[in-house]
């Protein structure tokens, strides 16, 4: 039996002698030859073979920053395929870097447990004026007050110029240098450990850019096997797979080892391609945990994907690859497109309230069920999966970005709507995320940008984004702003300005209280406790309008009121009781709900919405699931003087006209009222 080529981390380093050692895998040329400039000076130095497509030098002594590059047998330089650094842009040779040179000072940190994660999503460029790493660190106290726990950062790999998402990176090893550079990430996330702040970082294992992405010319890391939106798949699973699948393995390890990061977010892992016996997102996440271990810390790797898929979080010897986490997407677009009205594209598959109970009972709102918009059944069921593995949010670079306009949400609906959308997401079971400026309504877009060098690729990206925007059937008119003007980035800058009394402070102030809620009130705590319901609003013969109910917790509870309407509703003194008895009531009495379980399967569902979706796949009641409402009723009725109101997104002190002391009579506009323990009241500061 012929010996499995043994596949080496690549890049250049210095070893525990002293030496420096450079090795690439280079199967596509017969030789490569070592090209570096010690004092400014050309030095070619062949390079030993070392089997399987593999080459190595090393040498006795070589000094950070000492540039260098690989000629291959076609008699051109290229930059290092894993470079650390590229101080001098893409296209030219690389540095050397050495990480184990940084003096860190988190040895404590232990990283932060998955249930007590809130993310802020943050673009280094568009964060600060100077768009930097280092210009983020004074606003660290500021994160840490709001009571985020975990900055998401977007991707770092070096790409062309100083303008870009970060999705189009060509070195997947090398930290962008207009940003600081790597020795300026180090010190960001040193000092995020400092400020109590998990650092997570966005990487792209689906594709890379097209500009300066030279791996091509050194091995077989891409194939025409497989298509992705953005440019060629990844090749995973093909011929010589094995060494492209350590090259991103170890690219996963290095930012755990020398980067200290908390985390990672894979982009878009439903165009990582692999038909292999063991995915290849099952050996990265077991070996980021393996390197994480060694650190006595705690890692997640957190998915992206647009499938509504569990098997990315059940474990692998259930079938799945074992992920910390993944978004869910469902979550927004039912609260989008329920609030904004918008119909266009995907949100054609939401818009009733029916979607957002749903997506509070189950998370995947499609999970199974036939989607108008990709006219086929979409998702799969998530049973008793913890909520905690679900990412939910109001808005992300996505979903803002890829907006024609790059337009937030506190431009699309008035101050209640944007107040009520903050409560929905954070009495959620399900781990948030803010988009950066989102905690203070910022209203500067964030739009698609970029800095090419390629006229012809800048053309071909202006056309790619109308074409984009018509293939999801977006009816967006005015003009799209040009992704490579400068100004369109600029326009992107945030304002990160909120003056005391304004409505901004008043915004964050509720961003603030909620999250400290989360951390305090028990059935928040309590993920694995939620149902949802919808209760008809008194005298609306056409029942076209109702009050979403959410309940958290088990041994003690919570009740949310939602006014999804624009105008007020009346609340009876006994909404509690009819609430509860409809929930526990007569099998097909019509509560207008939508068809679900109770969070947790393991236990007895706690009611279920009532009212099926126009498809019969939906099951209409808890006991055609084959269960029974909960047996143990909130103590209503008579015992409703053990609970009180205890928030109100509109308080006063939110901006909004709910006084102190106003009984709830009347639930105001998009109001979301929550009862409980009059002792859980959020102090007035």
């Amino acid at each position: 039996m012929e010996d499995a080529p043994k596949h080496l981390p690549q890049g250049a380093g210095r070893c525990r002698d002293g030496t420096v050692r450079w090795r690439v895998w280079a199967p596509f040329s017969p030789d490569v030859t070592l090209v570096t400039w010690p004092a400014g000076q050309r030095c070619d130095t062949p390079m030993t073979p070392e089997g399987f497509g593999y080459f190595a030098h090393r040498q006795n002594a070589a000094e950070e920053g000492l540039r260098y590059a690989y000629r291959l047998a076609d008699g051109r330089d290229y930059p290092d395929p894993a470079s650390r650094w590229q101080p001098d842009g893409v296209h030219q040779p690389s540095a050397l870097w050495f990480a184990e040179a940084f003096s860190w000072t988190d040895g404590e940190w232990r990283g932060v447990p998955r249930k007590d994660l809130v993310f802020y999503e943050l673009h280094v460029g568009t964060f600060t004026p100077e768009g930097t790493f280092a210009a983020i660190v004074p606003r660290l106290a500021d994160l840490d007050a709001l009571g985020v726990t975990a900055l998401e950062i977007m991707p770092v790999g070096q790409f062309p110029e100083n303008r870009n998402w970060g999705y189009d990176g060509a070195h997947p090893y090398a930290v962008q240098q207009s940003y600081g550079g790597p020795r300026g990430l180090q010190e960001l996330v040193n000092a995020a450990h400092g400020a109590g702040l998990a650092v997570f970082l966005d990487v792209v294992y689906n594709h890379l850019g097209p500009e300066g992405n030279y791996l091509g010319k050194f091995g077989p890391y891409f194939t025409d096997r497989y298509r992705t939106p953005w440019g060629s798949a990844v090749n995973f699973d093909g011929r010589d797979s094995d060494a492209v699948r350590q090259y991103f393995i170890d690219n996963a390890c290095a930012w755990v080892r020398d980067f200290h990061v908390d985390g990672l977010r894979l982009d878009a892992v439903h165009a990582i391609y692999d038909f292999g016996a063991r995915h290849i997102l099952a050996d990265l996440e077991a070996a980021a945990e393996k390197e994480a271990a060694g650190q006595h810390r705690i890692v997640h790797v957190i998915a992206e994907s647009n499938q509504n898929d569990v098997r990315l979080i059940d474990p692998t010897d259930r079938g799945g690859y074992g992920l910390a986490g993944v978004w869910a997407d469902d979550f927004h677009h039912a609260v989008h497109a329920l609030l904004t009205g918008e119909r266009d594209g995907y949100y054609v598959d939401f818009g009733d309230p029916e979607h957002l109970a749903k997506g509070f009972c189950e998370v995947f709102v499609y999970d199974g069920v036939y989607s108008r918009f990709r006219r086929r059944r979409h998702g799969s069921k998530l049973g008793s999966r913890e909520r905690t593995k679900f990412v939910v949010c109001l808005q992300n670079h996505d979903q803002v970005g890829n907006r024609a306009r790059g337009d937030r949400v506190a431009t699309l609906l008035p101050p209640a709507a944007v107040r009520l959308a903050c409560g929905l997401l954070l009495v959620s079971p399900c781990t948030p995320l803010l988009f950066m400026g989102e905690e203070y309504g910022e209203t500067r877009p964030f739009p698609f940008f970029c800095s090419y060098g390629d006229p012809e690729l800048i053309e071909a990206v202006r056309r790619g984004r109308r074409a984009e925007f018509a293939a999801l059937e977006f009816q967006w008119n005015g003009v799209i702003p040009d992704p490579q003007a400068e100004e369109t980035f600029r326009s992107a800058v945030l304002e990160w300005s909120w003056p005391a009394g304004s409505w901004r402070a008043k915004l964050r102030r509720l961003y603030q209280d909620l999250l400290a809620a989360r951390r305090s009130w028990p059935p928040l705590d309590d993920r694995e406790h939620t149902t949802a319901d919808l209760l008809p609003i008194p005298g609306d013969k056409d029942g076209r309008t109702s009050l979403l109910v959410i309940e958290r917790g088990s041994d003690e509870r919570l009740v949310a009121c939602a006014n999804l309407n624009s105008v007020a509703a009346p609340l009876e003194s006994n909404w509690l009781t009819r609430f509860r008895e409809a929930r526990q009531g007569a099998v097909g009495k019509a509560l207008r709900g939508v068809p679900g379980t109770a969070v947790n399967a393991a236990t007895p569902p706690r009611g279920t919405p009532r009212r099926a979706f126009p498809s019969a796949e939906f099951p209409r009641t808890a006991q055609d699931h084959g269960a029974s409402p909960h047996p143990d009723p909130l103590p209503v009725g008579e015992g409703t003087n053990e609970w009180a109101m205890i928030f109100s997104t509109e308080d006063r002190r939110y901006g909004g006209e709910r006084t102190e002391g106003e009984p709830a009579e009347m639930v105001l506009p998009y109001e979301l009222l929550v009862f409980g323990d009059p002792q859980w009241r959020l102090p007035m500061i």
